[in-house]
């Protein structure tokens, strides 16, 4: 067991009330009681050259017909909110960028971002009618950073949809395979949304167990 944690900080809304909510053999888990969020302290966060290499072994391809599959649950809530020829931005697009190539094929025009494989930070320069994140922001060490950065690249009436699987009480996140990865460091619940949704005085949309629209109004 963590004999101590230099870091209770919630890395979402800053706040110092935070306590352990659940500890396995690699590393803690803490839980914010005023967003909920659940995070794992930075003194157990993996090196950027560690974290790089995970990364490295995913195989995702536009032509990966079961990866398509997979971002349609957001491609299709998200594109059918949107109007024609809207204007987005891919956010985490990874090493093998999809869900940019499929709103392209669908008349949108999409730049992509990747701090590892498309860093390109000029793309924070223009607006965007949608952004997506899948499967990002349960790797970001500085969420409330990086979600008031997107929020500020959308126009108003813009969505910023996202993935990522949702957490749920201490008894399912003890067997939950999602806190295997690593690289996986905050985890959202829908409370921690609702927080999200309401400090950015968005409109929220939440769909099945991983999809989540917020709308810029």
């Amino acid at each position: 067991m963590t004999p101590y944690i230099s870091s209770n900080l919630c890395p979402l809304c800053d706040s110092s009330q935070s306590g352990l909510f659940y500890e396995d053999k690699k590393r803690p888990y803490l839980r914010c009681t005023v967003c909920k969020l659940v995070f794992v302290p930075p003194t157990h966060h993996l090196s950027a050259k560690a974290e790089r290499a995970e990364y490295d072994l995913h195989e995702n391809s536009p032509f990966d017909a079961g990866y398509r599959r997979f971002l349609s649950r957001l491609f299709e809530p998200l594109n059918a909110r949107l109007a024609p020829n809207s204007v987005g931005l891919d956010f985490g697009c990874g090493p093998g960028p999809t869900l940019s190539i499929m709103f392209e094929e669908v008349g949108h025009q999409v730049a992509i971002y990747d701090p590892f494989y498309a860093n390109h930070p000029v793309i924070f320069d223009q607006t965007y009618d949608f952004i997506t994140a899948t499967e990002v922001i349960e790797h970001l060490y500085t969420p409330h950073v990086e979600i008031e950065r997107l929020w500020g690249r959308l126009h108003h009436g813009g969505i910023l949809g996202m993935m990522t699987k949702l957490a749920r009480d201490e008894e399912a996140f003890a067997t939950w395979h999602y806190k295997a990865d690593l690289t996986h460091v905050c985890f959202f619940s829908r409370e921690t949304f609702e927080w999200v949704a309401d400090w950015l005085g968005a409109g929220l949309t939440l769909i099945g167990n991983d999809v989540i629209l917020l709308r810029k109004v």
